[in-house]
């Protein structure tokens, strides 16, 4: 998964802007946010990290979501059903993948709304298929085995399944495009681009004109013991107001040992091809520390035992934080 571009984006210079927060962030007790001019207080429900983990958990019990797998077919059945339990409205949208090696698959994206009626709009996203191959395994004879994903694929879909409990039952005037990319992961090392993130590439092909997103937010590998976000290329590119604002958000409310202001090479990923294709500008926030990817990642150390409950607490109250601001303020 992700396959760093061989370019660099000249990084545009951002104008900061104030806000002061008060928020209880250390417990996973609700909280309160408060912008300076105009003053409009707003309660933000807690994100339950103990609710995120168990939802990562029970992906993980499902073994490697690699397409074509028992794993992948039982895990789409999941999030649909968690999602439809949250009161969304659901759909569907099927396509066939055509895999590098000669491969074709069913796949599906995921897309769920909430407040499907409004057309002021949040696009939430993640993927939720898993590699094929842990080929970056020490041991040669697991690199042709598909990896488990606890970081890369279940952590981006735990912390948006626990929003999306959040919100459905701490009302919020604001629509929200949950949307579960599939086929993001099974692309060519050091082939095209346009071999990864083949779910991206259908939605937003196949995007309504109607009620489009103001914006987008991705969360990819977002729960790992150590993980730091820089601020990366493409999402600097194509949107760094919105950059500043999740990352200003983040640093006010305790969280700055996360969203560093540290910048990181243009990765491809499923914000890639929503900025390309579709013009709505999406950052990504992901753990790319230093410009390389954690030890685990594509190998079969991508497990469970990675996963740090505190960083998806980090990364899901700060997107709660802002959608409830968004909430009260012209987006």
């Amino acid at each position: 998964m992700k396959y760093m571009l061989m370019y660099r984006w000249k990084m545009a210079a951002l104008a900061a802007f104030v806000c002061c927060l008060t928020l209880a962030c250390k417990n996973d007790a609700p909280t309160a946010i408060q912008d300076k001019t105009p003053a409009k207080p707003v309660a933000i429900p807690a994100f339950q990290r103990d609710s995120a983990y168990q939802f990562l958990n029970e992906q993980v019990d499902f073994g490697p979501r690699n397409m074509g797998s028992e794993g992948h077919e039982g895990t789409k059945r999941w999030i649909i059903a968690k999602l439809k339990a949250y009161g969304l409205d659901v759909t569907e949208q099927t396509f066939t993948a055509a895999l590098p090696n000669g491969e074709k698959h069913p796949a599906t994206n995921i897309i769920a709304k909430y407040n499907s009626a409004m057309d002021e709009r949040v696009l939430l996203a993640a993927h939720w298929d898993t590699r094929y191959m842990a080929e970056k395994d020490a041991d040669l004879e697991d690199r042709d085995d598909p990896i488990i994903g606890a970081d890369d694929g279940a952590s981006g879909v735990a912390v948006l399944l626990e929003i999306a409990r959040v919100v459905s039952q701490n009302p919020l005037e604001l629509g929200i495009d949950f949307v579960f990319f599939d086929a993001e992961d099974q692309g060519a090392n050091g082939g095209s681009t346009n071999t990864w993130c083949l779910g991206s590439q259908h939605w937003s092909r196949n995007l309504p004109a109607r009620q489009r997103p103001s914006y987008g937010i991705l969360l990819d590998m977002v729960g790992a013991k150590g993980a730091t976000f820089p601020k990366e290329g493409i999402s600097m590119h194509y949107a760094p107001d919105i950059v500043s604002k999740v990352w200003q958000l983040g640093q006010s409310m305790g969280y700055g040992h996360y969203f560093v202001n540290t910048k990181a090479a243009p990765i491809t990923d499923d914000h890639q091809f929503v900025n390309d294709l579709t013009g709505i500008p999406m950052i990504d926030i992901i753990n790319y520390p230093n410009g390389s990817f954690g030890h685990y990642h594509h190998t079969s150390d991508d497990d469970i035992n990675i996963i740090d409950k505190n960083t998806l607490r980090a990364v899901g109250q700060v997107v709660l934080a802002l959608l409830y601001k968004e909430s009260v303020d012209a987006i």
